[in-house]
């Protein structure tokens, strides 16, 4: 099952995955697919250089990739302290109330927040990821929000990096690729995380027919099975890229909150999410639950634009996440939880895409 991104990007099978875990990326390149770390976690630049010191040595000398979060237009800059004045007092308020409410406890002692948040949603910190990047071996540099600056991509394209960049809609592809990115990435109304409107049935073929003929194109967004991989390739897209899929696997562990987590991921149906900006200050797919369902009454503020309303829910993603309660947890994951039902190694996914995507398309075959 090879496709020309195969040859693009040197991998087994036309599987990319992000993932905001370091350990999920190694294993998915060593199955054959291309890992796409997340960076915008990283609030130190050392951290990330250290984590991919540590993918460098661990994916058996397969590709992988990261992604970056770079908006098209910089957003409000400054220190965490200096944003922070932009937070109004009524929106502090309501997290408060709405924390007791759920009561969910206060983080302990030793676990007190450093007030910073989660600074990857800075364009000065995404920068500082780029440079860090570009120290290390990855085969491929994506952008959640659009293309990169024209300076990001000449960068990369001068380290012999392929660029990516996730789309929403037909324009923003054209645009992306006038603007000198190799893959789009066609993400469809069903994905987690960030998202635009319109499914994917409708958008992959539609960003095909728009630059499939000058770049590869990758269908992402509801995307976790064989099947689904071959419905994909049918549309016209060289690949797949999957995020939300990879959330319930074995080697994803991430600080000590996995088991409310894994929990709430388990149990919930394709139904069970909710598109809101109160995640990032961008629009992005959801777990429903009692906390998003708080933001959804009439007593609620609206959203604050990025990067302010990271730095107003950080504190209490934290607490959310530690409380235990699989009811609160804050999670980024598209309606394709729906068929996580299961833990399972990233190499026996990985073999269980690939094989049902050929008997797909060999059933497919014999209709001809």
């Amino acid at each position: 099952m090879r496709t020309p991104l195969c040859e693009l990007l040197g991998i087994e099978h036309p599987i990319v995955g992000f993932t905001p875990s370091e350990h999920v990326a190694a294993a998915i390149s060593r199955a054959g697919g291309l890992g796409v770390l997340g960076c915008v976690r990283f609030n130190d630049p050392a951290e990330l250089d250290e984590t991919l010191t540590w993918l460098d040595a661990n994916t058996d000398g397969k590709p992988y990739g990261v992604d970056i979060v770079m908006p098209n237009r910089v957003p409000t800059e400054g220190t965490p302290a200096d944003l922070g004045k932009l937070i109004p007092d009524g929106h502090r308020d309501f997290v408060e109330s709405t924390l007791t409410k759920l009561g969910v406890p206060p983080l302990p002692a030793e676990g007190a927040p450093d007030g910073e948040g989660v600074l990857g949603w800075l364009h000065s910190v995404a920068r500082s990821h780029v440079e860090v990047a570009l120290t290390h071996s990855p085969k491929l540099i994506a952008n959640a929000l659009g293309p990169p600056p024209p300076d990001v991509i000449e960068q990369a394209h001068a380290h012999g990096l392929t660029v990516a960049a996730l789309a929403g809609r037909a324009a923003h592809a054209r645009a992306q690729v006038a603007s000198g990115v190799d893959i789009v990435v066609a993400q469809g109304y069903e994905a987690g995380g960030h998202t635009g409107e319109i499914a994917s049935m409708v958008l992959v073929p539609e960003i095909v027919d728009e630059v499939g003929g000058a770049v590869p194109v990758l269908a992402a967004g509801g995307i976790g099975s064989g099947r689904q991989v071959a419905a994909a390739l049918a549309l016209g897209a060289a690949g797949v890229w999957m995020g939300s899929y990879w959330l319930t696997t074995e080697e994803y562990v991430i600080g000590t909150t996995m088991p409310a987590l894994r929990e709430a991921l388990l149990a919930a149906g394709s139904s069970d999410t909710v598109r809101s900006r109160i995640y990032s200050g961008k629009p992005a797919r959801l777990l429903r639950n009692r906390w998003t369902g708080a933001w959804e009454e009439s007593d609620a503020p609206a959203p604050l634009p990025m990067p302010l309303q990271n730095l107003l829910v950080s504190e209490a993603h934290r607490r959310l996440m530690e409380s235990g309660d699989p009811t609160v947890v804050p999670m980024p994951v598209g309606q394709i939880v729906g068929r996580m039902n299961e833990v399972r190694p990233v190499a026996d996914v990985m073999a269980g895409l690939v094989a049902e995507t050929r008997e797909t398309l060999d059933r497919l075959a014999k209709l001809a």
